[in-house]
């Protein structure tokens, strides 16, 4: 049985013209971590993607898919791992209500970033622990609207509202002051498994969760963290996600899904990493 009364957190209408993104400073951070590995165990929901539908390659954590482990788990136990690095505010509230109306125990585990619409996601857990090296990372609604100056004083005004919901759904569950948690989202700010913990945001360090680690062997492993790298050299340059989608198709960088796919042949098909390799270098000068 759930042992936390969480308040439901208030859904909004998606502004026309908005595009969800991940901060491109965590983008960075989190396209260097290798990927975790994978469960077999059938009560553990894994988030090591980007939240939200990432429609260029067909990965992403979405509602509908955890909606459908959810269903798939019935009212066991669960725990939920997360290495993201945020995205999509909307789909990460639609999953925090999906977690929070879950009737049994929800345990969550920070594998390496839990950051943006990611540690929102973090807060249904009755029980959020953290492994050491990992990091939580809070900010205001974060996105792109495409329109005129009404467009962008709309947004504004829209924008005031995610962020007071954001607001409550970390206060709910940290205990926090309100004015703090404001001041903790203005700054973006990365909190370690020891900060995260005294500010309420988690209840434990873990040291025996261990953050991902690099396989030099494992050529799916590299191709992939290669084209995350690449994706996030693009972002920190200004570049929009769908900009960023044509530039990597135009690369030759498959479409088909990064993390999603079972098949590491048919996932990392088509990447040319040297190419890859050289539009980092040449961005990173």
């Amino acid at each position: 049985m759930s042992l936390r009364k969480l308040p439901e957190a208030k859904t909004f209408q998606r502004p026309q013209n908005f595009q969800w993104d991940a901060p491109s400073d965590v983008l960075a951070k989190w396209a260097e971590t290798p990927r975790a590995a994978a469960e077999n165990d059938d009560t553990t929901i894994t988030m090591f993607e980007v939240i939200g539908e990432d429609w260029w390659t067909g990965g992403g954590v979405t509602a509908k898919r955890i909606s459908a482990a959810l269903r798939s788990i019935g009212n066991r136990d669960v725990t939920v791992k997360i290495n993201s690095p945020g995205g999509d505010m909307f789909e990460g509230i639609a999953i925090y209500n999906l977690l929070r109306g879950h009737p049994a125990r929800v345990t969550v585990e920070v594998m390496g970033w839990a950051a943006s619409a990611a540690s929102i996601i973090a807060m249904a857990g009755d029980e959020i622990r953290m492994g050491l090296g990992t990091f939580m990372m809070v900010h205001n609604a974060w996105g792109v609207v495409i329109g005129n100056r009404h467009d962008m004083r709309d947004a504004a005004d829209l924008f005031d509202g995610f962020d007071a919901a954001i607001a409550d759904i970390y206060e709910a569950r940290s205990g926090t002051k309100r004015a703090e948690i404001e001041k903790l989202m203005d700054a973006e700010t990365f909190m370690g498994p020891t900060e995260a913990v005294s500010k309420g945001f988690a209840d434990v360090v873990d040291d025996g969760i261990e953050s991902p680690s690099a396989d030099p062997e494992n050529t799916a492993d590299r191709a992939l963290m290669a084209r995350r790298q690449t994706e996030a050299a693009l972002a920190r340059a200004g570049f929009t996600r769908d900009k960023r989608s044509e530039l990597l198709m135009e690369m030759g960088v498959s479409a088909a899904p990064r993390d999603a796919s079972r098949n590491p042949a048919a996932r990392d098909a088509g990447i040319d990493v040297t190419a890859i390799r050289q539009l980092i270098n040449s961005m990173k000068g």
